[in-house]
Parts: structure tokens; C-alpha cells; sequence
């Protein structure tokens, strides 16, 4: 049908409410030619495979949750979803491809909210992940764990911090992200404490493990996932949780909260994301098919399983306010010690 024609056929279905301004009537024309297309199209989504973008390596921790939640999370849109590892560039890539993709829907993200509140701080990007990145949902948590070697002599974090004042400058905390979560979480726990635990940098989280159990290095600030096995076994053993409330993984260890070290309070948590300018009800229906995920049981028994807990169903909103206040204060610690991005 001609353009002008079907304008004519919307005003004309109009005439009968002559009672109406001719302003109202022309706006409820434009209105009806243009819903009609928008609502086709956001009935009609999907329309093809969903691409789910993983900020990691095949197998890694953000691959395995994506396809834990994403691929049953797809099938109940009713699509094929198609899961791509895309590790580098301290998740860069993944968001640089979520980038370019078309902001319709079919392409997805899942990553570490540190992809937002800490790698900005830590290495010069060309891209602004805050503006590229829009939190759908909270798919895992996991906060950090400060763990030490058995031989360790502290039984507790009280013990801990009297040890260090103790021996000054000679206890050392294995770090193997300069400017990230376990690096600032040192940092806190300096300050409030009134200690001076140093830093031995390692690539990457499983040598500096190694190094604690093997006694070479005290202590670690380390995701609980990575930690766990090694604390269930014993050849960890853990003083603090960073977590709002205790772990269900590592019920009989403390928060820091609990010990009063409040500032040491942070969470780790995998989501899942999308383009910002993605259509409203498709971000709701992506949104909402997670959250019926995350709440089958067999979904939250194979998260704990595997070391995480179930992400917790908390409005977009509240996961952007989160973002912005752990930026800020990872902005703020890294520059009261003067550290510079790469």
C-alpha cells in the first residue's frame, strides 16, 4: 500500500470522534502507522539465533555460567542460543564486539561486573564499558575470601592483624590483578587496621594459589570458586568473606562486616548484558526468562556445585547504582596510592 493511502485509511478510521481536536486526531493517526511496525517487530522477536558473548575463555568461569543459565534461558524465548568465548584485553574484546553488533536483542553479554567497576581503573581502554554495557540481570555471585596457608599462625582476623603489627613489613599478600578487587581489598583492610601487608604480584590467580599452599607466600585475597577446593581440603584456610552476609559455600567463615571492618564489604558477580539502546520489552523478556531460570533448583544446586551462589533478582536499577558506587570507590582507593592504569 502506498504511504499516502494508508495515511488517509488511519485518518478516515478516525472520523467518527468528530468531538476530537484535529491535533489529537492527526497524533493518533501518526501513532496507529507507527505501532503497528514496533509492535510487529517486537512480537516477531526473536527471529533468529541468540548470540550470547562470553568475557572469557572457553571454559572458564563466565563460559560455564553462560551456559548454565544462557542456553535453557534462550530455549525459553524460543531461539537457538550461540555461545562465543571471547577472552583479551581484560573482557575489551567481548564488549567491543557486543559493540558493533545491531542493538536488536540478538546479541548478548556475559561478564564480571568488573568489566565496569574495576578494569576502567586498571587499563587504558578505547571503549567506555559503562556506556557500552546495560546490567539485564545478576546470573552468579561470588565475593573474595582472604585465605592463608595453614601454617599460618593466626586462627582468626583479629589474631591476624596483631601478628602483622607485630612483624612490620614482613607479611605479604599474593596479588594477581594490580588495581582490581583482591588488590583494593588489601589496601582497606591497611587502612582500617592500621597495618602494612605488602604485595607479591603473580599472572593470574591459580600461581598465586600455588605459592600460599606451598608456604612461599602467606596470605590471598581470592575469588571463593577458585579458593574453594583448597579450603574444603584443607590446605587453605580462611579468616574473612567480603559478602554481604555469610556464604552458603563457607557458612562457618566470618564477613568482615561481622569483625567490623564494614569497608572491606564487596561483591563479585557475573551478569548478564546487553546494548543499552536494546528495545525496552525485549530487555523484560530477556530479563525475565533469566530470573525463571535462576530459580529452577536444579539451576541454584549445579551454582554451588561449581562455586558460586545464584545471582539475586535485583532490578536493573539497583545493579547500575551498585556499579557506580564500586567504581567510585575502586576510583578512589587506587588514587589515594597513586596507581595509574596501563
Amino acid at each position: 500500500m502506498d504511504p499516502d493511502d494508508t495515511r488517509s485509511c488511519a485518518l478516515r478510521c478516525l472520523e467518527p470522534s468528530a468531538a476530537l481536536p484535529r491535533r489529537t486526531l492527526l497524533g493518533a493517526a501518526a501513532g496507529a502507522l507507527l505501532a503497528g511496525p514496533l509492535q510487529a517487530r517486537a512480537q516477531a522477536w526473536p527471529g533468529k539465533p541468540i548470540r550470547i558473548i562470553v568475557a572469557g575463555a572457553a571454559g572458564a568461569n563466565a563460559d560455564i555460567i553462560a551456559r548454565l543459565v544462557g542456553e535453557p534461558m534462550v530455549k525459553a524465548l524460543g531461539a537457538t542460543a550461540i555461545i562465543e568465548p571471547k577472552p583479551g584485553g581484560a573482557g575489551a574484546i567481548a564488549v567491543g564486539d557486543l559493540a558493533q553488533a545491531p542493538r536488536d536483542g540478538h546479541t548478548l553479554l556475559v561478564g564480571v561486573n568488573a568489566l565496569v567497576s574495576e578494569i576502567p581503573h586498571i587499563i587504558r581502554l578505547k571503549i567506555d564499558m559503562a556506556k557500552e554495557l546495560r546490567p539485564l540481570a545478576e546470573l552468579a555471585r561470588a565475593g573474595l575470601v582472604l585465605a592463608a596457608n595453614p601454617a599460618f599462625p593466626a586462627k582468626n582476623l583479629g589474631e591476624l592483624v596483631a601478628y602483622v603489627k607485630a612483624h612490620p613489613q614482613q607479611v605479604n599478600v599474593a596479588n594477581y590483578s594490580p588495581g582490581g578487587l583482591g588488590h583494593v581489598l588489601t589496601l582497606l583492610l591497611n587502612q582500617a587496621a592500621g597495618i602494612d601487608l605488602g604485595a607479591v604480584g603473580y599472572k593470574g590467580s591459580t600461581p598465586g594459589l600455588t605459592d600460599v599452599i606451598g608456604g612461599h607466600v602467606p596470605l590471598m585475597f581470592d575469588a571463593i570458586p577458585s579458593s574453594l577446593p583448597y579450603l574444603k581440603s584443607g590446605r587453605l584456610k580462611a579468616f574473612a568473606v567480603s559478602l554481604p552476609r555469610r556464604s552458603a559455600l563457607l557458612p562457618e567463615v566470618p564477613t568482615f562486616t561481622e569483625l567490623g571492618y564494614a569497608k572491606l564489604e564487596a561483591l563479585a558477580w557475573m551478569g548478564l548484558w546487553c546494548a543499552p539502546e536494546v528495545p525496552a520489552a525485549v530487555q523484560a523478556k530477556v530479563r525475565e526468562a533469566a530470573l525463571q531460570v535462576l530459580a529452577q533448583p536444579a539451576i541454584r544446586e549445579r551454582m554451588l556445585e561449581i562455586g558460586f551462589e545464584p545471582g539475586q533478582p535485583r532490578s536493573i536499577d539497583e545493579m547500575i547504582a551498585g556499579l557506580r558506587a564500586d567504581h567510585e570507590r575502586m576510583g578512589a582507593v587506587l588514587e589515594s596510592i597513586g596507581f595509574k592504569p596501563e
